[in-house]
């Protein structure tokens, strides 16, 4: 990974873009014709090769069926406090939302969730040696 904090911050807009493409179960093909971007494009920006415009992004919200500031955020180009007078829906509340989710899959991934979550906050230094 790279030194400098803004190649560092494309490279992980990369690894989210292939794991919610993994995740909507996705080949690099359809979520590039999704986002009206070419494979080599998309490949590249998840390998982290490229910072994506603003059109891509927006592209890519509409392609995986979120919010633009859910991408903005992962991309680094808005803060999380920039919502802060916001009410906002907690992580629990949007994986139970999400109808691409069957409801094992949800339980699932509230139990993942609530195995990390738990631990930090109970101030818990279980992982800590």
């Amino acid at each position: 990974m790279a030194e400098d904090p803004w190649q560092r911050q494309i490279e992980a807009f990369g690894e989210y873009v292939r794991a919610q493409r993994k995740l909507a179960k996705l080949s690099l093909r359809e979520l590039a014709a999704r986002a009206e971007i070419s494979n080599a494009y998309l490949s590249q920006l998840e390998r982290g090769l490229h910072a994506p415009s603003v059109r891509v992004l927006k592209n890519l919200a509409e392609a995986f069926e979120v919010s633009a500031e859910t991408i903005l955020e992962q991309a680094g180009l808005l803060d999380d406090d920039e919502g802060a007078g916001e009410e906002r829906p907690g992580t629990e509340q949007v994986i139970m939302q999400d109808a691409r989710l069957t409801e094992a899959q949800k339980e699932a991934l509230l139990a993942v969730y609530r195995g990390f979550v738990g631990d930090a906050a109970t101030g818990s230094d279980a992982g800590a040696a």
